[in-house]
This record gives C-alpha cells, sequence and structure tokens, in this order.
C-alpha cells in the first residue's frame, strides 16, 4: 500500500517542491495551504517591482499542481475543525508541518501576524497528531533557533539561544512538538535547515535578491561586509534530507539539521553572480540590528542516522538557479 502524506502549507516554496518529489516517488499526496501567506492571495509582501514575476512564479507552482493532477485544498489551517476533518478523511502517514511565516523581518514587524499563522497552526496540528494512529509529524524549524553562533559550526547538542521573534517562535514551537510528543506518544521529527534557495521562491531570502537585482540591474545591497558566513542550502539536498526522515525508522524523535554542512561568505555568492553578470554594482549597508551572526551547521548525526548526502556546493546549487532564474525571468515581459 502507498504510504500517504499531508503537507501543511505544501504551495509553498518548500512544500510545492516537496509534493512534487514525493509524488514522484510514489506517495500519495494531500496538500492543505491557505495561500494566504507567503503565496497568491497574500500580496503585501511583495515588491512592486518585482510583482509581475512573483505572480508569474506563483501561478507557476499551482499549475505544476495541475500538471501532475495533485490535489490542493485550499483552507486556513487556523480552522481547527475544517483541519481535523480534511486530515482525518486521508488518514496519513506522516504530516510535514511548513505552515508558518517564513522570514525573520516579517516576524519582527508584525508579531501577531506570525504568531497567528505559526503557532495557532502548529497547536492544530499537534491536537489532530494526538488524536490519530502510527502519524508520525516532521515540523520544520530553522538554524535561527541557535542565535549567534559561537564557532565554526554548530550541531543538534548545542543551547540554542535565539534572536528576535522568529527564532523564538521557531524553538517555542520545538518545545511544544516534544511536550506533545511525550505525552500523546506520537513520533517526531525536528528540521532545522538554513540559507534555503532554489527554483520558484518568493521569499525574498538574500540569494534571490541578488539573483533578481541583477536581472533588472539594480544594485546588489549587502548587509554588513559581505564577510558573514550562512550555510547555504539547495532546495533538493533538503527535500533528499526529508526522503530519507521518511525512509528511515532512526529518524524518531530526533532533531536533524539539513543543510549543506559548511559557512559560506555572502562574499562568495556574489563572486558566483558575477561570472553571470559582469556588470553587476555592489553596495554595502549597515548590518541589520536582529540578525544573529551565523556559520555552518554540522550534519554529522542526519548522515550516520539517516544516511543524508548533501551535494549541492553553492557553485553547482547556486548557478542552477541562477540558469532557472533567468529563463524564467526572460521568458516572461515585465
Amino acid at each position: 500500500m502507498k504510504k500517504k502524506i499531508t503537507i501543511l502549507g505544501g504551495a509553498g516554496f518548500i512544500g510545492h517542491n516537496m509534493s512534487l518529489f514525493f509524488q514522484q516517488k510514489g506517495y500519495k499526496i494531500q496538500i492543505i495551504d491557505s495561500l494566504g501567506v507567503n503565496n497568491i492571495k497574500s500580496k503585501s509582501y511583495m515588491v512592486k517591482s518585482s510583482k509581475k514575476i512573483y505572480n508569474r512564479i506563483l501561478k507557476n507552482r499551482l499549475s505544476l499542481f495541475k500538471k501532475n493532477k495533485l490535489n490542493l485544498i485550499e483552507q486556513d489551517l487556523k480552522n481547527f475543525i475544517k483541519l481535523k476533518n480534511n486530515i482525518n478523511k486521508f488518514n496519513p502517514n506522516f504530516i510535514i508541518h511548513l505552515a508558518a511565516v517564513s522570514h525573520a523581518n516579517i516576524s519582527n514587524k508584525d508579531p501577531q501576524y506570525t504568531f497567528e499563522n505559526s503557532m495557532i497552526t502548529l497547536m492544530n496540528t499537534l491536537n489532530v497528531c494526538r488524536q490519530l494512529k502510527n502519524c508520525h509529524l516532521i515540523y520544520f524549524s530553522s538554524s535561527m533557533v541557535y542565535g549567534e553562533f559561537k564557532g565554526r559550526k554548530v550541531n543538534e547538542n548545542t543551547v540554542c539561544n535565539p534572536i528576535g521573534i522568529y527564532g523564538n517562535l521557531k524553538l517555542s514551537g520545538e518545545m511544544m512538538v516534544k511536550s506533545f510528543s511525550k505525552i500523546f506518544n506520537f513520533p517526531f521529527t525536528i528540521v532545522r535547515p538554513s540559507a534555503l534557495y532554489g527554483e520558484r521562491c518568493v521569499s525574498r531570502r538574500v540569494g534571490q535578491i541578488f539573483i533578481e537585482n541583477a536581472l533588472q540591474n539594480k544594485d546588489i545591497i549587502i548587509n554588513g561586509d559581505g564577510k558573514d558566513k550562512l550555510d547555504f542550502t539547495y532546495i533538493k539536498d533538503l527535500i533528499n534530507g526529508v526522503y530519507k526522515i521518511v525512509l528511515n525508522k532512526n529518524s524518531k524523535n530526533q532533531i536533524f539539521n539539513l543543510t549543506y554542512g559548511k559557512g559560506r561568505s555572502i562574499q562568495d555568492l556574489i563572486k558566483i553572480l558575477k561570472k553571470n553578470f559582469p556588470e553587476i554594482n555592489v553596495k554595502f549597508s549597515p548590518r541589520e540590528k536582529f540578525m544573529p551572526k551565523r556559520g555552518g551547521l554540522s550534519v554529522s548525526k542526519a548522515r550516520r542516522l539517516i544516511g543524508y548526502k548533501p551535494k549541492y556546493t553553492i557553485e553547482k546549487g547556486y548557478q542552477i538557479y541562477i540558469n532557472w532564474y533567468k529563463k524564467f525571468f526572460n521568458d516572461g515581459i515585465f
């Protein structure tokens, strides 16, 4: 019998890529998304100059669902009764919880909106999980829970000390997942990704903004001196990591860093960008106050327990992303 996966927030950047991947692997997929957070029905976060291309990207996600006959249930996850009824009918083996505000800056600017669309949706998911039998919850946290990195790398045992609202809410979510799992006896896995990039993202992550500005002949703005390091992770590495979680019983009741596993500087990203856009103009601005200094995340635990093998360096993955964005941008009329 085919295993069934419910993906909450499944029309987002991570979610739609993951839905397509698991369907191709033969899983039955249920996608539930309001389309109101970082999506087609939420226009407030869009930059005016990029509104047309963002709309095209978001519509492209939905067209991929239609083309691949993936069923999207458009529903507000804050409505517990409807959420419970839809999930109970499907009776999944796994629930992947992605439904949340996905940007630290938005979280700091609008804490109430972030709480409602991150913590209330998670609480509803947990209350569904406690009633299901043999359902494994995969909760997406963030590398932001670590706060300021004290050394070259952090691992899953590093003490978390998040800065700002986004990181604290993610850590609170982790604690709720572990508490519910212990009390109501269902398995969980917590995933901590970092600096994601890849096709059809509109979340205004740094790698996306750089390409977007380069395509429109705009200045590339770096917050700080460009020496800050992030563990840039291509979307396909992350999704392959989640696939390993689904396949492997060793993933139960564990926390995993699912990243490339090496810190790279913003300047390294700019070097790749300059090979594709030699004329770009780079400017520097003050570093954001509530952005912690980070670096690489150890993926040794994921390698050991579930056989995780990331393979996309930024030289490989970011180039794939640039090539895709160039084609997508140039195929449209803006």
